[in-house]
């Protein structure tokens, strides 16, 4: 017990996870700190695109469902969602990379040049996993947005409003996407904070250097104190994403107050 207390107070709550087994005898924090800005600019980049582009196409599916546009794009994005993503990678990686050989096969960066070799070579490798992460994830946000959108636009308030003259832009902007994407934005909450885990495979599969190829490492050669840390700044960055939506409810919302 004492010696689980210290290991709390001095290693777990200050972020000290010992040496890393790989590399020993380099801190676990040294080596995550230098592998997560990786993760974090292809990651973050990639879902909060995808946010965007999906919920913006969900909600002209859903508020505008009989149109023959939005059933379309419906479609698609259903096609999409269901594929498996190591499938989407691998393709993506073959007929780009393999056949036609306009991105590498797996992640090189050039960082014994100048720093715009290094951006450029970084930017050419993240390419490919970029898309295929996209991909899936609008997929996503355009399926649940379009039901939320779908089920919004037929309550009495819209139609109200419809009744009153107001553009359909109008409505469709302040009423309906005002009223669905509450929802959305704790999903999104919830999948920045689990960025690291979502990019294991795509890290696995293109050799793109972050926290999710740490993890593949750090399980295949049993280095505990990584896989800790690794767990531990999920954990860390899922609460935090979790608890900055929450604060500012209130500015999306107004009939949410705190106090």
């Amino acid at each position: 017990l004492e010696q689980y207390g210290y290991f709390l107070l001095h290693g777990l709550l200050q972020f000290d996870f010992g040496p890393s087994l790989m590399s020993y005898p380099e801190p676990v924090t040294s080596i995550i700190g230098r592998n997560l800005p990786y993760t974090l600019g292809l990651s973050l980049t990639t879902t909060l695109l995808a946010w965007i582009v999906g919920n913006f196409i969900g909600l002209l599916a859903g508020f505008r469902k009989n149109k023959t546009s939005s059933k379309i794009l419906e479609g698609i994005a259903i096609c999409i969602y269901p594929i498996p993503y190591f499938l989407v990678a691998l393709v993506l990686q073959i007929v780009f990379a393999f056949v036609l050989g306009w991105f590498p096969i797996q992640t090189t960066l050039l960082t014994r040049g100048t720093f715009a070799q290094w951006l450029g070579s970084l930017l050419k490798a993240s390419v490919l996993p970029g898309i295929s992460m996209l991909l899936l994830g609008t997929g996503w946000w355009i399926i649940s947005m379009k039901s939320l959108a779908g089920t919004t636009a037929e309550e009495d308030f819209v139609l109200y409003a419809r009744y009153r003259g107001i553009s359909e832009a109008k409505i469709g902007a302040s009423y309906v996407f005002r009223n669905s994407i509450l929802t959305q934005i704790t999903a999104l909450a919830m999948s920045l904070g689990g960025v690291f885990g979502g990019s294991i495979m795509t890290e696995i599969i293109f050799g793109y250097p972050g926290v999710g190829t740490l993890i593949q490492n750090a399980i295949l050669q049993s280095d505990y104190n990584m896989i800790l840390g690794c767990i531990t700044i999920s954990i860390v960055a899922i609460s935090t994403a979790t608890l900055v939506v929450d604060l500012i409810y209130p500015f999306i919302d107004p009939r949410i107050r705190y106090g």
